[in-house]
């Protein structure tokens, strides 16, 4: 039986199959097995109608020596790339079992027995001076969620390889109006990460569906259903009989979109398996690899039958090792943690320190802080469990805030509901107030594959699903029957966009307003595929076996939809070019950011002082979430403002420049602009405040302005010849009111009980305004002291 001495002493041995041409190594943990034999194969085996392989009988059998430590071991002296292998376990009740080795690194289709290959042979012409793009620190990415398979399947993608891992290596392509799709498409977006649904070999589609017929496979799956976790998914390989298609294929796909500076994100699930009878693990180690409740059961925080025991060393050890397989092996950037609450903290944070200093400084990590169902794990990577520790997890506090609940009518700020804006405020200063120490430790999102995407939630936000034609779908299929491509083909999604005018339509605007919120927010920002095409899923809230009828991108959206594309690609644009929308630490966020506005549906923030070494000195963001205009003051400046984002555009290149002390910002919508400090505002009003004072001490009385749009504060009063004082001050082109407040230093006495305001009259250039004492003259009384605004005298 197993001691934890045994397993603390074989949690650093290699496992798997070692090859060499002269000969493999074999080396398996089964510490409860009495006997362990190699079994090796020709050929791939004979398969079932159901794609499986049932009968491993046939293999030639080796030894294996067993350690003290569980760890069976046996070598082949010669050259075995391309031979299949399995293990034979024997049980102390006298069963005999076969079992994949679950370090197979390749495996024949639909992963029914391991391979040996040699890895190599497998690379890609160029792999080896195969860089990561340059990725100074986790805020800098822009993350893009996207499947495999969505990528290219539809027949307008004009894509060669449709499905596959090799769609991603095409590029040139272009629709009929020369917009770009595919490879060129993202480069074109901007986006820094390609974040994949798994790609690690998966249960739940039969990779030779179609295979016989050189047809396309007709099976679909989102692929959270562990099988082989090392090896890649062969039904999006060109050739899934063939062992080292799939891994050249998918080192191809890395290869190219790092060749136009994109990352890649592996999405992981190390929290449960598919199966756990005729899993990875159990019949190699019964009952180690899955976690308990207090009656013995399997525990079912996953949701789907079984949970990863994450805790415990081998397993533990198993994910480490995989995680550093894929970062090394096929140059892997990053992993996204299905389920992360389920891995327990110690494990997340061995993960990130060993992976970041042992194969690269720059890997990212982050997963859901959430677990499918009740869990026994004690140690759950929760929100704030992350802290400090060098990875980030999902926000769903600020989802929530943007779109309201996942799959029905409840609004969020984007939506339509008011009082959010506290929580807009905090998730667009990257959470710093709520679970997270700095702002890398949040990925910010309003939609991803899971529940309904961003459009078909605002259109049933909004009470248009029956306009809209949305299905009513239950694990791919109609409720009430009937053909998917029909009845996707019959939807009208887009009802009431007109196509000359695609901005001004309020769904558009809302969906612009939801991502753009996330693009100007501190943190790590993350879209899911095709929202920058108003991509939809036709209503169907849980598509992931819903097929390409629901879930293909559609890239014919391009050219209908571009000036929404152009808007995603310009605020990526401007965040990438602009680091003040990057901050790296919780201090310089509490030192740079600052709230102008947090009410009736408008949130205002200003970057001051060069945040992060900007260029720009001070940049305003305003998000209007009222379906009306609403007009903003903008901090007081000398210098004029340059809008760089507004309603219909988006970029670093000044669409307008503003003299004004405030900013018209139209409905559902966005506004960036920064201060330009090479240009005057033009049109200035001079303001000249007369003030008389029987006694005449003017000594430390002054002025305290607000609203003159160039300089608020204080303004001294200087005597004149004629025994009156005088202050002169300067208000921005367009304002209508300034407000104001005769005060002794700083407020030891002050003119009148309430604050003044001084109108300005349209079209007017100079302003003088007269005010005698009240407190030296007894005859103007009361009401000349708290008067609403000053008397025009010239």
């Amino acid at each position: 039986m197993m001691t934890m001495d045994m397993i603390k002493s074989c949690t650093s041995v290699k496992l798997g199959a070692t090859y060499r041409r002269e000969g493999t190594a074999f080396q398996v943990w089964a510490p409860d097995a009495v006997h362990v034999k190699l079994a090796l194969y020709e050929g791939p085996g004979e398969y079932n109608e159901q794609g499986l392989v049932t009968d491993h009988e046939s293999g030639i059998l080796y030894s294996m020596e067993r350690n003290g430590d569980g760890i069976w071991s046996a070598v082949v002296n010669r050259d075995l790339h391309g031979t299949y292998y399995m293990y034979q376990i024997e049980s102390a009740d006298g069963v005999v079992c076969y079992a994949v080795d679950p370090y197979a690194t390749a495996v024949s289709a639909n992963g029914c027995r391991g391979a040996v290959v040699d890895l190599a042979k497998s690379n890609p012409p160029g792999w080896e001076q195969d860089v990561r793009p340059t990725l100074l620190k986790p805020t800098d990415a822009v993350l893009y969620e996207l499947h495999v398979r969505d990528f290219s399947i539809h027949t307008d993608s004009g894509m060669k390889y449709r499905g596959k891992y090799k769609a991603f290596t095409e590029g040139g392509l272009r629709d009929s109006e020369g917009n770009t799709i595919g490879l060129d498409h993202l480069q074109e977006l901007g986006v820094t990460h390609v974040h994949l649904l798994p790609v690690f070999d998966f249960r739940t589609v039969n990779e030779l569906d179609g295979y016989a017929t050189g047809s396309l496979s007709r099976e679909y799956n989102w692929g959270y259903d562990p099988q082989n976790y090392n090896v890649p998914e062969g039904s999006y390989a060109t050739d899934p009989m063939d062992p080292i298609v799939r891994i050249r294929e998918l080192k191809e796909m890395i290869l190219a979109l790092h060749a136009r500076g994109i990352r890649v994100v592996m999405d992981v699930v190390y929290n449960h398996t598919y199966t756990v009878d005729d899993g990875p693990f159990e019949r190699l180690a019964p009952g180690y690899f899955y976690r308990k409740d207090g009656y013995g059961n399997l525990s079912n925080g996953s949701g789907v039958g079984n949970e990863l025991a994450t805790e415990k060393p081998m397993v533990r050890k198993y994910i480490k090792d995989s995680l550093r397989y894929w970062a090394e092996e096929y140059h892997i950037d990053g992993f996204r943690f299905d389920l992360m609450a389920l891995i327990d903290t110690t494990t997340m944070k061995e993960i990130v320190s060993e992976l970041r200093r042992e194969v690269d400084h720059s890997l990212l990590f982050y997963g859901e802080p959430w677990t499918g169902g009740l869990s026994p794990l004690t140690e759950q990577t929760v929100k704030g469990s992350q802290k400090g520790q060098g990875f980030a997890v999902f926000n769903d506090h600020f989802r929530q805030a943007i779109k309201g609940d996942n799959d029905g009518r409840g609004p969020g700020f984007a939506t339509g509901e008011p009082w959010y804006e506290g929580a807009i405020v905090e998730g667009m200063m990257g959470s710093i107030h709520d679970f997270a120490l700095h702002p890398e430790e949040t990925v910010n999102y309003v939609t991803v594959h899971d529940n309904l995407n961003l459009w078909d939630k605002i259109l049933v936000a909004h009470g248009m699903e029956e306009q809209a034609g949305l299905l009513r779908l239950m694990d791919g299929r109609l409720v009430n029957g009937g053909d998917v491509w029909q009845a996707t083909a019959a939807s009208k999604p887009y009802v009431n966009i007109p196509d000359e005018a695609v901005m001004s339509a309020a769904p558009v605007r809302r969906s612009l307003l939801a991502n753009g919120i996330v693009l100007l927010s501190q943190g790590i920002p993350l879209l899911h595929a095709g929202d920058e095409l108003l991509r939809t899923k036709f209503g169907d809230h849980n598509s992931y076996r819903s097929g390409d009828a629901v879930n293909a991108i559609r890239w014919s959206n391009k050219k209908r939809f571009k000036p929404v594309f152009d808007y995603y690609k310009g605020l990526i644009a401007l965040r990438k070019a602009h680091p003040a929308f990057r901050m790296a630490a919780r201090e310089e966020i509490e030192k740079h950011m600052e709230v102008l506005r947090s009410s009736d549906r408008i949130i205002a923030y200003r970057l001051t002082h060069h945040a992060a070494q900007d260029s720009w000195g001070q940049i305003v963001v305003i998000v209007n979430g009222n379906e009306h205009e609403m007009t903003v003051d903008l901090p007081p400046t000398p210098y004029r403002w340059n809008i760089v984002v507004n309603d219909c555009q988006a970029g670093t290149d000044t669409i307008e420049t503003l003299d004004q002390g405030a900013i018209a910002v139209p409905g559902l919508s966005l506004m960036v602009l920064y201060e330009d400090q090479t240009q005057k505002k033009q049109g200035l009003i001079t303001v000249e405040i007369e003030y008389e004072r029987r006694d005449q001490a003017y000594d430390g009385w002054n002025a305290w302005l607000w609203g003159t749009g160039v300089q608020d504060g204080s303004v001294p009063f200087s005597k004149a010849d004629s025994g009156k004082a005088r202050a002169v001050f300067y208000a921005a082109s367009g304002t209508k009111r300034v407000g104001c407040i005769v005060r002794l230093n700083d407020w030891e006495d002050r003119e009148g009980e309430k604050d003044w305001f001084i109108d300005i009259p349209p079209d007017e250039t100079e302003v003088r305004i007269s005010l005698p004492s009240a407190k030296e003259d007894g005859s103007a009384g009361q009401e000349q002291r708290d008067m609403a605004s000053f008397r025009i005298v010239s």
